[in-house]
């Protein structure tokens, strides 16, 4: 498990628009990395809305929002355009960031039990250390709580 203080894991990743994002190009400025499960789902897309409505807060304080999913840059496209997200969402189709921030775990619903993305938000600071560990957010809170974290 990840703890705050540690070099953040560096990861490249694809895009909406296909081209390659790596979290070492932000050096130099704070990045609220949140990892979540699907596009297009209830909870998934009241957080990304969140984050939506609020991002000329981020930027005015020099953060950049990633989300990550294991979503395809399709799936992305699509619901970026849709809900008219202005900031990036990365594919993670090979659990490489993913796992490497421990956020693939058992998960159980209605007594069933599967392996998947917890939801779940990293402030990494502007020297690529991990600043704060927010483990199972809530959706809607998320980017609010973030903003008064900041």
């Amino acid at each position: 498990m990840l703890k705050i203080g540690e070099k953040a894991p560096d990861f490249t990743l694809k895009d909406k628009g296909g081209n390659d994002v790596s979290l070492s190009d932000f050096f130099g400025k704070k990045v609220a990395l949140y990892f979540y499960p699907k596009d297009n789902t209830p909870g998934c897309t009241r957080q990304a809305c969140a984050f939506a409505g609020l991002y000329k807060e981020f930027q005015k304080r020099n953060v950049e929002v990633i989300g990550i999913s294991k979503d395809s840059v399709a799936s992305h496209v699509k619901f970026a355009e849709k809900y008219e997200l202005p900031f990036i969402l990365l594919s993670d189709p090979e659990l490489a960031a993913i796992q490497a921030y421990g956020v693939w775990q058992e998960k159980k619903l209605y007594g069933k039990v599967s392996m998947g993305v917890v939801r779940t938000t990293f402030i990494i600071d502007e020297k690529g250390n991990i600043e704060k560990i927010m483990p199972k957010v809530k959706p809607d809170t998320n980017a609010s709580e973030i903003l008064a974290q900041l």
